[in-house]
């Protein structure tokens, strides 16, 4: 069941999932907001500020040419007023109106910030849509491009939208003052902005010189250090203001509070990067997503500690070379990333331009930070953010010395603690196997319903896809869906989710899954790599699901099992979401598939469970079946294969057989 978000419904669900502590501090919260409200501070007079968080000399010289080349491009389109969020087309980035929805046409309301409803659509438009723009990424890159090539026309237009954004967000007042990870990610990106337009002569004048960029730097830092996200809520979102409040404090420390302020956000920054990140290095959320954006977080907060000579713990480096070393386990033979839980399309500092592979531009950094390992895959792609990250940052190189931690000596396949298997094969043979917990904390917001369920690649290319997020707010039947059991490659009883949804960001009951085999062995040289995991979504039944990859035949053998105590006639349903590139055809049980990579024509055939009758969906939406999000606020057509019978727990239908064969060429 899924709840709208704001109701009274939700709040009574949103309550039922904190702690005492969590409600003591929100109800401090709104007492501050309260109190804000008619007593608006003045920030306290600076004089003699200084910027001197600059780039080493020579740092521009080690960007490749052809990084470069991309960013330049991506500039030049921003100057022309051209940029896209989310799949919407905009035209009108010459001068922007920060408060409307491009994709609704709808304007935010102004007013005191924490009286905007920022989750209805009907009354605000799309939030993120309107939120996007303002964090300033597109200007990191406009200051990139002018610390690049010194044609100030590109500092000139990050100077004008500073000052129209400034002026019309005035502290508290709108849609822009509610969410922190907002104010966090838009710090980090002045902070980057006033480094890359340090040649430029108006970059003093825009910044410490300027009153009206004081008041708003010290009026951001204040927010983020009274409305830190709490309990529950400490995701990915609490790494987001606390390394925003650092970067500032570091960087901008120009204010009485500011040594406070560096402190507590320190503090925070590396309690929440060891909480929000297993000991394996994978993200706590278990969303891919959200990995790369705290990953990019930490090292961007790293590198505003090592600028400003700020010891930070060697803990936070250890989480982030922990983080980088996961990385590299987990991507297939194209650098792709599991497609796991919510995708949003956040990133924690942009400077490159459109083509540049965010996964191959963290391990570049990794590389050049921590040093790779003989196991990692190798990275082909340039990036402009590397050679820029490494400038600031203290190598272990550097240092003279060794991570204080024991790295992997071979790449790991199974990763405990997150209850993820990544099983390899012959031909570039990816998959993804899901026996882990069900998101983090309480709610597990960016979770999705998805137990058991496996992700298939070949050469890169999905053939059993998650079909990602698509939509956080506005369409409900569309958020529910893409996180929904159905909507992952996994079995489903009775038409019921395996965990409770309780609204767009909340589950009020969480299936718990425990892997009872991993030999993720690389089946490439032989022999056969096995999983098998169960989880209790179903009670009293089991799901119980076992996975074969065997060298030899190039084969993928999927058996699910109900297992226990149930009625005779208990409605089973096993979808398999193909990518988009992916054909199909079905004819009873088996379906042909084929696509083409690199020009070459490939095709596998996927035997179905007999006993369950199959059908074909594509593109439907009364209700949604047979899509692919590539990205936030994009979604298009692909199959989606549904086998519909029954389990009665003994015999036959109590188990479903699935073999995915992939030919080799001259194969029949």
């Amino acid at each position: 069941m899924t709840v709208n978000s704001g109701s009274p419904a939700w709040y009574l669900r949103r309550l039922s999932r904190m702690g005492p502590r969590e409600v003591g501090g929100r109800v401090g919260d709104t007492v501050r907001r309260r109190r804000w409200r008619s007593e608006p501070p003045d920030c306290p007079s600076v004089t003699g500020a200084r910027f001197t968080a600059v780039l080493p000399a020579g740092t521009f010289a080690a960007i490749p040419p052809d990084a470069a080349k991309r960013l330049i491009a991506e500039a030049d389109r921003l100057m022309y007023g051209h940029a896209e969020y989310f799949g919407v087309v905009r035209d009108d980035m010459t001068d922007p109106d920060w408060w409307c929805d491009p994709k609704t046409g709808r304007r935010a309301p102004w007013g005191y910030a924490f009286d905007v409803p920022y989750r209805n659509e009907d009354a605000v438009g799309d939030i993120k849509q309107i939120w996007e723009p303002s964090r300033h990424q597109y200007l990191t890159q406009l200051a990139a491009a002018y610390a690049i090539t010194g044609d100030e026309r590109y500092a000139e237009r990050v100077a004008e939208h500073l000052r129209s954004w400034w002026k019309a967000n005035p502290p508290l007042r709108g849609v822009h003052w509610i969410s922190g990870i907002e104010l966090g990610i838009r710090l980090l990106s002045w902070v980057w902005i006033r480094r890359l337009l340090d040649g430029w002569p108006g970059a003093a004048g825009l910044f410490e010189d300027n009153p009206v960029a004081l008041n708003q730097i010290w009026h951001h830092q204040r927010w983020l250090a009274a409305f830190p996200s709490r309990g529950s809520s400490a995701n990915n979102h609490v790494v987001a203001e606390a390394a925003g409040q650092f970067a500032a404090s570091c960087a901008f420390g120009w204010f009485p509070s500011s040594a406070r302020w560096r402190t507590g956000a320190l503090r925070s920054l590396e309690r929440h990067l060891r909480s929000n990140t297993f000991p394996s290095g994978l993200n706590r959320e278990l969303a891919t997503e959200y990995h790369g954006l705290v990953l990019e977080l930490g090292l961007a907060a790293v590198a505003e500690a090592d600028a400003a000579d700020v010891p930070v713990p060697e803990t936070i480096r250890l989480v982030l070379l922990r983080m980088t070393d996961a990385l590299a386990a987990v991507v297939d033979n194209r650098l792709r990333p599991p497609r796991q839980g919510d995708a949003d399309d956040g990133h924690g500092l942009v400077v490159d331009g459109e083509g540049t592979d965010r996964w191959a531009s963290l391990l570049a950094t990794g590389d050049a930070v921590f040093g790779r390992l003989a196991w990692w895959p190798t990275v082909t792609g340039t990036d402009v953010r590397t050679p820029l990250l490494a400038a600031l940052i203290r190598t272990y190189a550097n240092k003279g010395t060794a991570p204080a931690v024991a790295r992997p000596a071979s790449r790991p396949g199974h990763f405990a603690d997150a209850g993820m298997t990544i099983l390899r094969g012959p031909a570039e043979i990816w998959c993804r196997c899901d026996g882990g917990p069900h998101g983090f904390l309480s709610i597990a917001a960016h979770a999705h319903a998805d137990a058991l369920s496996v992700e298939v690649r070949h050469d890169g290319v999905d053939v059993l896809a998650d079909p990602g997020t698509f939509c956080y707010h506005g369409q409900p039947e569309w958020r529910q869906y893409f996180r929904s059991t159905l909507g992952h490659n996994t079995l489903q009883l009775d038409d019921s989710d395996q965990s409770v949804s309780g609204g767009p960001f909340l589950w009020t009951r969480q299936a718990r899954s425990r892997v009872l085999v991993a030999d993720a062995s690389d089946a490439s040289g032989g022999g056969t790599a096995r999983w098998c995991a169960e989880h209790d979504g179903y009670q009293p039944s089991v799901h119980r699901r076992r996975v074969e990859l065997t060298a030899a035949s190039q084969e993928l053998r999927i058996v699910d099992e109900v297992r226990g105590r149930h009625g005779p006639h208990r409605a089973v349903r096993l979808a398999f979401h193909l990518g988009p590139a992916i054909a199909a055809d079905l004819a009873d049980n088996r379906a042909v598939l084929t696509w083409t990579r690199d020009g070459e024509d490939r095709s596998a055939v996927l035997d179905l469970p007999g006993q369950l009758s199959w059908r074909s969906h594509r593109g439907e939406t009364d209700p949604p079946l047979g899509w692919y999000s590539p990205g936030f606020g994009r979604k298009e057509p692909a199959t989606t294969l549904v086998g519909t019978g029954f389990a009665d727990g003994s015999g036959p239908l109590g188990e479903f057989t699935t073999v995915l064969r992939f030919r080799g060429p001259g194969d029949e």
